[in-house]
């Protein structure tokens, strides 16, 4: 297990952007500071891009398309893809480290999850890209018609903070295995990871101008948005952000595949397994501060187990560690950035205005003196109309609300604008498929959460985002498809 000595081996880094192979800094020479979330100290630099950066990594890309990357057969594309994951095992402590001071999260997560996925991302799309088929139909003895796929163009990969590596690799590996050349935009509050990973491509045998990385705010995420040379954007983060970029991608026509906001609601039946269910549920609640899209902030338990519930789930949150994030006892470690910290106790606030009742939390960390930490926090008494019940908080924070019959919680589950995930706890199999089948959502999981098979689609519906994503629904987004029609 990795601890504090590992935090001392690995130095934080400057952060430049990457175009046509190379690390470069702003044209203005401008610059803003990366901050430790969990000591408020200053990293260091981050160079701040804009249109002239943007236009320059697209026109990278844009000239990479027609270069050997164009050329290079299936397999070979596919052997880098997979070189790409082994160089992330091979770096994988120095990835994680520097995972862990970007956003705050425990190591042992940063170490299992982020890095140990970001790697399996790239190997599974090394071998899927090499079983994809196209469609093919005789037509009688008149004709036959057959698919030809081809790579969308450039890309603009944009990316939160909450996964960081994770969720960059998760587009990127399909990008890179369609054909496809990328413009990536890491979140500026977590850009270590990705200043790494672009290197990591050049020395898997990605040529120049494949990948590319400007780093910046919410206008260099608009230039590559409205580029008129950007053909598609794949956009993770907020459902607000989300409509921006359509707004802004429009003129274009851009192809764009969200995955955006969640409020996801996790329903309790009297006859679940109480101790699997917890133990889930804790994770669902509280991993990763509760900085997941998929996390269940919405817990609706059966009245007759409500109290039991409660009693257990209660003292179960008690038990976790808040503390620093490169203590290997540590469960719970310090939100993304100052920011969204001020946001999460604004809810807190709101849930005292409300009439909440907080079992635990609903305060910062009296442990730690420096830092963005918050207690994990369980609150019942709200109603359905509740802020907190309704509102994305992206945090430590569960509600707790009973419920009498089936009728009654799937009407409060499908009363939302989102549709992301959901998750049903029940032993009886007929029942729960049944629910599941009514929820808008586009995941729900039955007596588990978080269980992924890379080959099914990942995403949702309402305002919770746009497309699919894994398996063949990358490969749809990621590629364009030619019909070609042969007359007998």
């Amino acid at each position: 297990m990795q601890t504090t000595e590992t935090k001392s081996k690995v130095k934080p880094i400057n952060c430049s952007h990457y175009i046509n192979g190379k690390y470069v800094p702003s044209t203005n020479g401008k610059t803003f500071e990366n901050v430790n979330p969990a000591t408020e100290e200053v990293l260091g630099t981050v160079a701040e891009g804009g249109k002239e950066e943007v236009d320059e990594a697209v026109k990278a890309a844009k000239k990479a398309l027609k270069g050997e990357w164009a050329n290079m057969p299936v397999r070979k594309r596919s052997a880098i893809l997979r070189k790409i994951g082994d160089l992330i095992l091979e770096r994988q402590d120095e990835l994680a480290a520097l995972e862990t001071l970007d956003t705050g999260k425990p190591l042992w997560l940063s170490t299992s999850v982020d890095t140990d996925r970001a790697a399996y991302n790239f190997h599974f799309f090394a071998d899927y890209m090499t079983t994809v088929g196209n469609e093919s139909y005789q037509q009688d003895d008149i004709a036959i018609h057959y698919a030809v796929r081809r790579p969308t163009g450039v890309v603009g990969l944009i990316n939160p903070w909450n996964l960081p590596l994770l969720l960059m690799t998760w587009k990127l590996a399909p990008a890179l295995a369609a054909g496809n050349t990328v413009v990536m935009k890491p979140s500026e509050v977590t850009p270590m990871t990705a200043t790494i990973l672009a290197e990591i491509c050049t020395e898997a045998g990605v040529p120049d101008g494949v990948v590319n990385m400007v780093h910046g705010f919410g206008e260099t995420g608009a230039a590559i948005t409205s580029h008129e040379d950007v053909d598609a954007v794949a956009f993770t983060g907020e459902t607000i952000t989300g409509s921006a970029i359509m707004k802004s991608a429009a003129p274009t026509l851009k192809k764009l595949s969200f995955e955006l906001g969640g409020k996801n609601p996790n329903v309790i039946f009297a006859d679940a397994n109480l101790d699997d269910t917890i133990a889930t549920t804790l994770k669902s609640s509280f991993i990763n501060q509760g900085e997941v899209c998929l996390c269940g902030s919405r817990i609706y338990v059966e009245r007759s187990i409500y109290d039991e519930f409660l009693d257990k789930f209660v003292a179960k949150t008690k038990e976790l560690k808040v503390g620093d994030p490169f203590n290997e006892d540590t469960n719970v470690g310090a939100l993304v950035s100052e920011e969204h910290y001020n946001k999460v106790l604004s809810y807190l606030d709101i849930a005292k205005e409300e009439g909440g009742t907080f079992l635990t939390g609903g305060k910062t960390a009296d442990n730690m003196d420096k830092g963005f930490y918050v207690e994990p926090t369980i609150i019942t008494g709200l109603g359905k109309d509740s802020r907190c019940v309704r509102e994305e908080i992206f945090g430590p924070v569960v509600t707790v609300i009973p419920f009498d019959t089936e009728e009654e919680v799937m009407e409060q589950v499908n009363d939302t604008h989102y549709g992301l995930s959901a998750s049903v706890w029940s032993s009886d199999i007929k029942r729960a498929t049944r629910v599941a089948s009514q929820i808008e959502a586009g995941m729900v999981w039955i007596n588990t959460w978080f269980l992924r098979d890379l080959r099914t689609p990942f995403g949702g519906m309402k305002h919770s985002g746009i497309g699919r994503e894994g398996g063949a629904h990358s490969f749809d987004f990621y590629s364009e498809l030619t019909n070609i029609t042969v007359k007998l």
